[in-house]
């Protein structure tokens, strides 16, 4: 009964089952790792922000450039505030608002982002502080150039002057001439009249949408490889049970290999007519 899984057909069933299972089971196990990843990213963050808020500030000099093992650590910088630019679209617990992003000139001569707070609201100049007069030194949060589409980060163009939607050195180099830092910082206690920013968690890094993809992944992949063994548990029930009808003789139509139809084909009309023309005496 079983000997039609030694035909070609099914040798090549075979070998397909045989090669989609065990991908399947690799790609989902990977796409699982992979979100098991960023779960310890997202605890290794948020225990370095943790201790981050404990440990003395130290000079941004020695702190560059930003990687996922300095990110979020607090940072010293000192000079003067120049130039002040509003990101909107940005969102604090929850609420509507926008950052005053203020631009501070160090002692060495470039220029660092700050982010001095977050005001509910459209953005508006208006209603941003000006930034404090004379020499000043800020500790805060040391945060890499932000990349549009991640974390939240506006990606669409055509801003007011004065309001930039990413906080980079690609975004600002086209709005100011100062040598910035590849980097900004928000400030631990904001400005007078605003709120602090808390610091973000490092690109890449974190239960982010990404993240749930990899999960999503991770179960289409394991889901495939059950439709697969389904698949071929179903194909071999109905070659047995084609197998058993042809040794007890049942055929049909939709039977492998049974005849259209039984009985003697019916005679065509036309040769019925030629036999009755033929038996009719002619007058």
């Amino acid at each position: 009964m079983y000997r039609f899984l030694l035909t070609p057909r099914w040798w090549g069933i075979n070998v397909f089952v045989l090669l989609a299972i065990p991908f399947c089971v690799f790609m989902g196990s990977w796409q699982l790792s992979r979100f098991e990843a960023r779960v310890d990213d997202q605890r290794t963050a948020e225990a370095r922000a943790d201790s981050a808020r404990t440990q003395a500030p130290r000079p941004l000099a020695g702190m560059l450039p930003v990687d996922k093992a300095t990110s979020g650590k607090r940072v010293t910088a000192s000079g003067r505030y120049g130039a002040q630019l509003l990101v909107p679209d940005r969102e604090l617990d929850g609420r509507p608002g926008f950052y005053v992003l203020t631009l501070l000139r160090t002692d060495g001569g470039r220029t660092l982002p700050v982010v001095r707070g977050w005001l509910p609201g459209a953005a508006d100049a208006a209603k941003a502080p000006a930034p404090p007069a004379g020499e000043v030194s800020v500790t805060g949060a040391l945060q890499a150039s932000e990349t549009p589409g991640d974390n939240g980060v506006s990606a669409r163009g055509g801003l007011p002057p004065g309001q930039t939607g990413a906080i980079s050195t690609a975004s600002l180099v086209n709005l100011v001439d100062d040598d910035l830092y590849d980097a900004w910082i928000t400030l631990d206690t904001a400005d007078p009249g605003m709120r602090a920013v808390p610091a973000s968690a490092p690109s890449g890094t974190g239960l982010d949408l990404k993240a749930f993809q990899n999960l999503g992944y991770t179960g289409e992949w394991f889901v495939f490889a059950g439709f697969v063994v389904f698949m071929w548990f179903r194909l071999l029930r109905r070659e047995i049970e084609f197998a058993r009808d042809a040794e007890l003789g049942i055929t049909g139509p939709d039977t492998p290999g049974a005849p259209a139809s039984s009985g003697s084909p019916a005679s065509p009309p036309a040769a019925q007519d030629a036999d009755v023309d033929a038996s009719t005496p002619v007058r």
